[in-house]
């Protein structure tokens, strides 16, 4: 395995002290929530508005608030330790890493299918020069040949690129319909309003943040932030990252309260943002469509290019640490045999279910290990953050606490909701 060797955690690459050198060394919370957010959350957020106006904004606001508490808690412990995620999660039992070993191989087969076809969706909308099958294979390939050139810095910046025209133009698209402020401003009090719970739960749970979010460490990693002295500098990348995704979300949200809301016009999957894209063309024209259009598909690519990059590390890393038996002295990249092979996995086999569709095994095997992932995460990182293996001021504090035992109630709840509804 080509790697390379683990170096002391207090690196002598030094952070910015001052707000603005910090703001300029933002990056990867903007790949993390490029990544985070698809086309699964722009379409959670506009049945929300859709079916129940401006009241389930506080809902986005808190699960992005839930979800930088995951990301800080992975790089704080990075940070502190010097050790991986994942090197974290082979400390708590074998059975954790096995757990994560066989997730990830199901969940790169699955994944893979969903973000190709995605991502083609909103491409044959625009240039419908080829069938749907085949622009999903042009984007699998597009996403390979970018991470296959080994530049990080080079992914980084189209992934904040990508970012900018996401902001752009579907918070400009929420502003052209001129929204009500007041309904907005009321849409940040806890309320349920005619929502049901499991919604309003489903809302929380759903702001960008699968297995990906463990990618985070990684790429912080990649931009040479090791050591303690970086925690400062992380919080706040990541901080970063969870505004612009809340902003994202909850844009659409409005655009879903103010444009839909009381019509009796449901949004069903991407085909429905297609619907939206041309509804925006009849009220303000084909500028506005080709906006919207742009902005989904900057949101479904962006995160196929997130994936792409960053999960590969992950079973680099799942490999790296089975090897030497729980005691790597190498750290993983992108040069690994491992990582290029989980990247030829999430590009190649999963063209097959774009003609053939999932087998019923491998739904249900991904469903029910998918539905423990984030309850997992969040008690492995009450129990890591929590023990001696972090030095006590970068321990977590009540607040962080109190969170992350929120996140493994309501995960928790809602993994059992989806077993549920499984079988």
């Amino acid at each position: 395995m080509e790697a390379e060797k683990l170096e002391p955690h207090e690196s002598t690459n030094t952070p910015p002290t001052s707000f603005k050198g910090k703001l300029k060394t933002v990056g990867p919370g903007f790949v993390t929530a490029a990544t985070g957010v698809g086309t699964g959350d722009l379409i959670a957020a506009l049945v929300a508005g859709v079916s129940f106006g401006t009241t389930l904004i506080w809902a986005i606001v808190v699960g992005a608030i839930f979800k930088f508490f995951f990301t800080e808690g992975m790089g704080r412990w990075q940070l502190a330790t010097g050790k991986t995620i994942l090197e974290g999660f082979h400390s708590l039992g074998k059975w954790a890493t096995g757990y994560f070993g066989v997730y990830s191989v199901l969940w790169g087969l699955s994944y893979g299918a969903a973000a190709m076809s995605t991502s083609a969706i909103m491409m044959v909308t625009m240039v419908p020069i080829m069938p749907l099958w085949a622009w999903a294979i042009l984007h699998g390939l597009a996403g390979m040949a970018l991470v296959l050139t080994g530049r990080y810095k080079l992914f980084e910046r189209v992934m904040t690129v990508m970012i900018g025209i996401m902001f752009i133009t579907v918070v400009g698209s929420a502003i052209l319909i001129l929204p009500d402020i007041g309904n907005i401003l009321s849409g940040f009090v806890p309320r349920t309003g005619d929502g049901s719970l499991l919604l309003v739960m489903g809302l929380l749970g759903g702001v960008g943040g699968t297995i990906t979010m463990a990618s985070y460490g990684y790429w912080i990693r990649e931009n040479k932030w090791e050591g303690k002295k970086w925690v400062p500098m992380m919080k706040l990348d990541s901080a970063v990252g969870y505004v612009i995704t809340s902003i994202f979300t909850v844009s659409l949200l409005v655009i879903g309260a103010e444009f839909l809301f009381g019509t009796g016009i449901e949004i069903n999957g991407e085909e429905g943002l297609v619907t939206l894209s041309s509804m925006f063309s009849e009220e303000f024209g084909e500028v506005a469509r080709w906006m919207f259009l742009i902005g989904a598909w900057c949101a479904a690519f962006s995160s196929l290019l997130g994936v792409w990059n960053g999960v590969p590390y992950l079973f680099a890393d799942f490999i790296r640490i089975v090897r030497s038996k729980g005691k790597p002295t190498t750290k993983v990249s992108e040069k690994d045999p491992a990582y290029r092979a989980y990247l030829l996995w999430l590009t190649f086999p999963p063209m097959l279910l774009l003609f053939f569709g999932k087998p019923v095994l491998l739904v249900i095997l991904y469903g029910a290990l998918g539905a423990l992932f984030m309850p997992f995460l969040a008690l492995a990182l009450l129990w890591l953050l929590n023990s001696k293996r972090v030095e006590k001021p970068l321990q977590n504090g009540w607040i962080a606490n109190i969170v992350l035992t929120c996140c493994v109630l309501l995960f928790g709840y809602l993994g059992v909701i989806k077993l549920i509804d499984m079988f």
